[in-house]
């Protein structure tokens, strides 16, 4: 074994240049594909954090414009959801699918005082059903319940951003609990303290649904209606509820029956399917990339090692004619060609952890400026250790293949015509 380690140095030594070219294309390839599928990961790992928040099968209702005539109403009239839309919703017609139904009504511009300190907020308004179903994780105190709906109770639930601010920088929430703001011209008392989304400037602040439809409201309205439901496995089931839900709505508001545009659903199961199956298709292409990117390396590895061949063709004659048989002679031209691609693809895959650690410490954590709003590209762009020792040794397999022409065509050598080439 020690031979062959210090035949193959030989060779690498007297052809430095072309060793190292061809290095270079291995260790681009494995770098190029761990780098793409880091991005991809970060990529999608912001559409996952987006919806990680809503509970797999539930869907958002909300108003929008007509976009067509009927029953003596233009086209573009816009549709306010109110509270008999809610009533609707929970009717028989659709109680065969619909488990939990929540509203939620929104009033901004509101300036909230605490002490010395204030801050813009918005309000919205909600049943204590929205804890579940936007799986929101209470850091101190409790959420809304049904006795402040049905009391009409002036009570709020901050984020931890606020209450942050609050107290300080400090994070005894818990010493908040209690305590009275004030909010516009009214005092509301701090009942819990929930966790606030940091990058998205999460400043929303919830109060009972019928508390800010009392107060500031005096209507009713609904700016967002949502339900969770079940027995919709597929696109084509939850397209025909959506149909059919449109449709009743549509009915009580005078919009066409089959107006898709006068009511917009926003579902989270039907887009968690598309997700996936973008993820999927994402995952392939930057395979396929990624894949083509190594090739390139490993037909470099397997030029160097035919043109090798070429020129040790005196040396393997020899080799032959004192007694060396076929499978030493491939052996070592294997031997060259999986050094060459171990060596320089985990060179490759090392640079290309380190490249997904960049990403990560540059586009991952620092938001970007898009049309006055700030939006994150990726988060935790990074390919677990498995998937990239998976493809190093992937590079090795194809290291290998690279040296079997080359080796086979060095152990047919004849050792007559060898030496006479010489």
């Amino acid at each position: 074994m020690r031979d062959i380690f210090v035949e193959i140095w030989e060779s690498i030594r007297r052809n430095k240049l072309r060793t190292c070219l061809t290095g270079f294309a291995v260790a681009w390839g494995i770098f190029m594909l761990i780098t793409l599928l880091g991005a991809g990961n970060g990529i999608m790992n912001i559409f996952d954090s987006n919806s990680e928040g809503l509970d797999v099968n539930t869907m958002r209702v909300y108003g929008n414009t007509t976009s067509k005539p009927y029953g003596g109403f233009k086209q573009g009239r816009y549709i306010e959801l109110d509270e008999y839309d809610l009533k609707l919703t929970a009717s028989p017609v659709f109680a065969d699918h619909i488990d939990e139904i929540s509203a939620t009504l929104s009033q901004s511009g509101f300036k909230m005082t605490y002490g010395k300190r204030y801050f813009d907020v918005s309000l919205n308004g909600v049943y204590p059903d929205v804890e579940r179903l936007y799986r929101i994780e209470m850091l101190a105190g409790r959420f809304i319940n049904r006795n402040d709906i049905e009391n009409r109770r002036k009570v709020i639930v901050l984020t931890h951003l606020h209450a942050r601010n609050f107290l300080g920088g400090k994070e005894n929430y818990e010493s908040l609990i209690g305590q009275r703001v004030k909010i516009g011209n009214l005092s509301f008392k701090i009942i819990g303290v929930r966790h606030g989304a940091e990058n998205e400037n999460d400043t929303e602040i919830y109060t009972p649904f019928t508390t800010l439809s009392t107060i500031f409201s005096k209507s009713n309205r609904i700016d967002m209606l949502s339900f969770t439901f079940h027995g919709l496995d597929t696109e084509e089931e939850n397209e025909a509820f959506e149909k059919d839900y449109k449709r009743v709505l549509n009915n009580y508001h005078g919009a066409a029956p089959d107006d898709e545009r006068a009511i917009w659903i926003s579902n989270s199961f039907t887009m968690n399917m598309q997700m996936n199956k973008g993820r999927h298709v994402l995952d392939v292409f930057l395979w396929i990339i990624g894949l083509f990117t190594l090739l390139s390396g490993i037909v470099g590895v397997s030029n160097i090692m035919l043109i090798t061949v070429k020129e040790r063709t005196h040396e393997f004659g020899i080799r032959k004619a004192i007694g060396a048989g076929p499978w030493s002679i491939m052996k070592l031209i294997i031997a060259e060609s999986v050094s060459i691609t171990a060596f320089f693809g985990y060179i490759g895959m090392v640079l290309g952890m380190v490249a997904c650690r960049v990403l990560d410490a540059t586009l991952g954590s620092k938001p970007i400026e898009v049309l006055g709003e700030s939006i994150t590209i990726m988060e935790n762009p990074s390919v677990g250790l498995g998937v990239a020792l998976e493809a190093t040794i992937l590079l090795i397999v194809a290291g290998t293949l690279a040296g079997l022409i080359p080796a086979s065509k060095a152990s047919r050598v004849n050792p007559i015509e060898a030496l006479r080439a010489e």
